[in-house]
């Protein structure tokens, strides 16, 4: 095959399109808390996170494509028909969520699609799992964190007369999905692949919500004298930037789906020897996730920017700072995470600060059940479409 080939050309072009929705859904994360807030307005804040997307995979590492090219299911089952069915379906599947206004994660749709259509042509071994170990390892330091936490928030809340039981529920939560990542930055933990992503669509949320609230917390305590007007005057720059650093991480992070899929595409099709990511491979998914955010989401925009809590500048502030450093710190790990999961988990954040009756939990239940379930729908969709790939292929063959 060459790179001219319709089969290569088709295959390339799907994962532009992937990447195109990926940034007309995912323009909600990055634009959410800015609208909320009207530090900016709509039409502006896509457009200035749009030219952030372009430049994300330039700015932070590319360790995110090669964990959808080579750390999923094994690299000599990801073949051109499988790619292409797989991007397919996440497509399929990330335009429905948006139509109806989920922030469905294409991340985990584009895995999910290559996990079924790989087991379809290859059966189960094709799917990289983990060691028994390491999943012991880590559910056994979870319950660690957990217990830790549940104990601190407990004695936290009986001193101030607070709920005890949700407090232990609440701590629990935090104390576990805070202490994978801390062990896996410390090297204790070597968690990666398949494992990682799906510890993932837990921790990232928890992760922005916890550093979104202390954050809030830290920042009201220091301006708890200022007047609104001259908080507002300074958070709603800080705010921009915030939004804007967020949609460069995002940029390196969701956009290299197309990055991921197309280099895998290459090196199935013996145009490439190993992955190695090629520049212009880069540049045209920048492109193309940057064109998807400019158009927008509007409806996931709306779910996430007033659905979730009513917040101020300050607080957008802080959401958006939270997120883009929880983005940061998974997309620098190579972890594909979904940008909506952790900048819906701060948003949250900042609004438990003001009490739990302050949060819309029914939209939180609603984006969970879609985050938990996108994974197994993807991957049972593209499992049926190829089995009726290869059905029609062989009739016509």
């Amino acid at each position: 095959m060459t790179i001219f080939d319709p089969v290569i050309l088709f295959g390339i072009f799907i994962a532009l399109v992937l990447n195109f929705f990926n940034g007309l859904t995912d323009s909600a994360q990055g634009v959410a808390t800015v609208v909320a807030t009207r530090a900016l307005s709509p039409a502006k804040a896509v457009f200035l996170t749009g030219v952030c997307n372009m430049f994300g995979p330039f700015v932070f590492t590319t360790a995110v494509a090669a964990t959808i090219g080579t750390a999923i299911v094994y690299p000599d089952t990801l073949t051109p028909a499988t790619i292409i069915i797989g991007m397919l379906v996440s497509i399929t599947l990330v335009f429905s969520a948006t139509r109806i206004g989920i922030p469905l994660s294409s991340s985990h749709a584009l895995i999910g699609g290559l996990i079924g259509s790989s087991v379809a042509a290859f059966g189960l071994s094709a799917v990289i799992l983990p060691d028994a170990s390491v999943v012991l390892h880590v559910l056994a330091w979870g319950l660690f964190g957990g217990l830790v936490g549940a104990i601190i928030i407990f004695f936290v809340t009986a001193a101030f007369h607070g709920d005890v039981r949700l407090a232990l529920l609440v701590g629990a939560i935090c104390g576990a999905g805070l202490a994978i990542p801390i062990l896996i930055v410390l090297g204790v933990l070597k968690v990666t692949g398949l494992l990682v992503v799906v510890l993932f669509i837990f921790i990232s949320p928890v992760l922005g919500a916890v550093i979104a609230f202390l954050f809030d917390v830290l920042v009201s305590h220091l301006f708890r004298t200022s007047r609104q007007d001259r908080m507002k005057r300074i958070f709603t720059p800080l705010q921009v930037l915030a939004c804007l650093f967020q949609a460069t991480g995002h940029g390196a992070n969701d956009g290299m789906h197309a990055v991921g899929a197309i280099t895998a595409l290459l090196v199935s099709a013996g145009l490439l020897s190993t992955f190695a990511v090629p520049t212009w491979v880069i540049l045209l998914s920048a492109i193309a996730i940057g064109l998807g955010t400019c158009f927008g989401g509007w409806k996931v925009v709306d779910k996430m920017a007033k659905g979730i809590t009513k917040i101020r500048p300050y607080q957008g502030f802080c959401a958006g700072t939270s997120g883009s450093a929880t983005l940061a710190f998974v997309t620098m790990h190579g972890i594909p995470v979904s940008s909506n999961h952790i900048i819906s988990g701060a948003i949250v954040g900042v609004g438990v600060t003001r009490g739990k009756n302050a949060v819309h939990w029914d939209v939180v239940r609603q984006m969970m059940t879609a985050w938990v379930i996108t994974i197994p729908l993807a991957a049972a969709c593209a499992f049926i479409g190829y089995l009726l790939f290869a059905t029609v292929h062989s009739v016509l063959l």
